[in-house]
């Protein structure tokens, strides 16, 4: 089914079905399954190695990333 008729199909349905229907397509987006999750960080992760390759972004040594996650803790 394309999506266009699957949306055809959707607005037959009454004010109550849609408004479930739509809240499951928002729950969906918001909260992406953990293939999803995982293909997300995977593209994260590829995206700052490429700019950490092209010199676009620096590295910060780790003992500079401890500290600083120290100092944001309050104490």
């Amino acid at each position: 089914m394309s999506l266009k008729e699957l949306e055809t199909e959707a607005m037959k349905l009454g004010i109550e079905d849609r408004a479930a229907l739509a809240e499951k397509f928002l729950l969906s987006v918001d909260a992406p399954s953990d293939t999803e999750n995982l293909t997300l960080w995977v593209a994260e992760a590829e995206r700052r190695l490429k700019e950490l390759r092209d010199g676009t972004a620096e590295g910060v040594p780790v003992d500079e990333v401890f500290r600083r996650a120290r100092a944001a803790i309050p104490c």
